[in-house]
């Protein structure tokens, strides 16, 4: 086989049991010049980094999926040799795959990709009343519905577009260094239809890994960075008849009971010819299939004579990891335990924290030319810490208070229906930030939660007397 030598740096290397010589394989290629339409960060170089010589910083990232597929784009208009490896290339995540208005602008994402805009929503109690949600939403305003196998083809091709390179492969394994400054191995099976099913093994080195793998991450195994709560989200994909397609045309459904999950909401959400349906659970995860009998029930007049067309089953973390960085390791999305409490909401904060790390690389590295340490990474940290705590934090309370029994559940619905509630849930939710609110509309909306959870602890009461 032909193989010729990466400049002043070990690139991949192919074993199998019959050759352990190692042969190169090129990768790297130099970005054509209508791709280097990219706006250069202004970075001053650190210190005493030192200067990566005869060719540009290497990056690999693992794991295809909105934030794989960010921080590769960044990475590559950045000036960094970009690798990412994405073990299923046609992989339909069980998502609900709601995504906020200002993903749309932030990510360039074009309107085609986009299943449907929802501009109403019905949140659907124990007792099954419903508030419309949806009142206060601007004409331009909507939530973009996406399947999770169309947007996360699309983001890696804009990667690779960029200049990125997109291996199909499954990463096994990482050998950390023992010096600061020396490349991390990263170990994978390659799928290119040569080798069998198994793939043919491969090492590469590099000089940072960003872990976007998801709620069950190797990367984030190889650095210990330890474990969190993880819930399971249960979906099935229906094809329903047309006229009951019309009636999700624009609308999503939320429904929230034991019967549908004690900690978490069940969920009909309109694709492009079908519905999602779908729910979730940390505490109960052996009675997920229950759970999602239940949503169906609940919604079976709505989707009547539909025919399941694919089943899907996936972890999603509750938490941030113990650890999300590790000297030129860092972790995103799903790996890192970016999902929200209380709406389990995924896709931004994945892509979002893609790009900031990837960022974050670019400016430590001045666009390739130099080394990065654990100190330019963990600028991406500080930097998400700070933009992201709130809103976490207000959903982590928003589920521990009302997602915590049936009568808080209906005080919940009740407060739904309440436009300034709406109002400041879209605002918050459309644009990620914690909308800052009225004075005198907060202390009314405190005095009508009280009495919603009044009432909804004496309805408690009463219903354990019986």
């Amino acid at each position: 086989m032909a193989s010729i030598a990466l400049k002043s740096f070990v690139g991949l290397r192919q074993s199998s049991p019959e050759n352990h010589h190692s042969s190169i394989t090129v990768i790297s290629k130099p970005l054509p010049s209508n791709q280097l339409h990219y706006r250069r960060l202004n970075v001053v170089a650190g210190k005493s980094s030192p200067k990566v010589t005869g060719r540009n910083l290497r990056v690999a990232i693992i794991g295809g999926g909105p934030a794989g597929g960010a921080a590769a784009e960044t990475l590559a208009k950045g000036g960094i040799e970009t690798i990412l490896i994405e073990r299923k290339m046609d992989n339909a995540k069980p998502c609900g795959g709601a995504i906020p208005l200002c993903m749309v602008g932030e990510f360039d994402l074009p309107l085609d990709i986009i299943d449907r805009r929802v501009t109403k929503m019905k949140m659907i109690s124990p007792s099954n009343v419903a508030v419309d949600i949806g009142r206060t939403l601007k004409p331009h305003e909507y939530i973009g519905m996406v399947r999770r196998e169309v947007l996360d083809a699309y983001l890696r091709d804009r990667a690779t577009a960029a200049g990125a390179s997109v291996i199909n492969g499954l990463f096994t394994k990482m050998d950390i260094p023992s010096d600061k400054s020396a490349p991390y191995v990263i170990h994978y099976n390659e799928y290119d239809g040569r080798a069998g099913s198994a793939g043919k093994k491969v090492t590469m080195e590099v000089d940072a890994v960003i872990g976007a793998d998801g709620a069950n991450s190797r990367v984030a195994k190889s650095i210990d960075a330890g474990d969190y709560e993880y819930a399971i989200a249960f979906q099935e994909r229906i094809k329903i008849p047309d006229d009951k397609m019309r009636y999700y045309e624009d609308l999503a459904e939320m429904y929230v009971g034991d019967d549908v999950s004690p900690d978490f909401y069940g969920w009909v959400f309109p694709k492009c010819d079908h519905v999602a349906v779908g729910t979730g659970t940390v505490t109960h995860k052996p009675d997920i299939k229950k759970f999602q009998l239940a949503t169906r029930l609940r919604a079976r007049d709505k989707i009547l004579g539909g025919k399941i067309i694919r089943v899907e089953a996936h972890p999603i973390p509750e938490h941030p990891r113990p650890r999300r960085l590790a000297n030129r390791v860092a972790l995103v999305g799903d790996a890192a335990g970016y999902v929200t409490k209380c709406s389990g909401e995924g896709i931004y904060f994945a892509a979002k924290s893609g790009r900031m790390c990837a960022e974050a690389i670019v400016e430590g590295s001045v666009n390739g030319t130099r080394m990065v340490e654990e100190a330019d990474l963990r600028k991406y940290l500080e930097k998400w810490d700070k933009t992201y705590w709130p809103t976490y934090k207000v959903l982590d309370i928003l589920q521990k208070v009302f997602y915590r029994s049936n009568p808080a559940r209906e005080a919940f619905v009740e407060m739904c229906a309440d436009e300034y509630v709406q109002k400041m849930t879209f605002d918050s939710y459309l644009y990620k930030k914690v909308a800052p609110g009225n004075p005198l509309e907060d202390l009314k909306l405190a005095v009508n939660t009280i009495g919603s959870l009044v009432r909804a602890n004496a309805l408690r009461n009463e219903m354990a007397k019986i």
